[in-house]
């Protein structure tokens, strides 16, 4: 998921969305607006992916999110509790870590 003001700093247009019909529910329980999905490059560590975002128009303390399908694409291992994700490269395993102040 990708909140609208991120799609429009990456100098990305409406017209660059492709339609996208299935209804979401916001962590609040209101349903989401909805403008559209896009297939965007994902660089991690020097590991890339092609994902596909929902973008949304709804205000979060998050910018995107990256579910299920990203996690398996590269085989990572997330903990919530840690705030991190760790993942093969070629080098060996890589590790991104979160802000805990930044996540609240």
């Amino acid at each position: 998921m990708m909140y609208s003001y991120l799609y429009r700093g990456l100098g990305l247009k409406k017209e660059d969305l492709s339609k996208y019909d299935t209804p979401l529910m916001g962590y609040d329980g209101w349903m989401v607006i909805l403008e559209g999905q896009i297939l965007l490059p994902v660089n991690m560590e020097g590991k890339e992916t092609m994902v596909i975002f929902i973008v949304v128009a709804s205000f979060s303390s998050y910018t995107a999110i990256l579910g299920r399908s990203w996690i398996h694409a590269i085989g990572a291992v997330p903990s919530t509790l840690h705030i991190k994700v760790k993942f093969f490269i070629e080098q060996g395993i890589a590790m991104v870590r979160g802000n805990q102040q930044v996540a609240r």
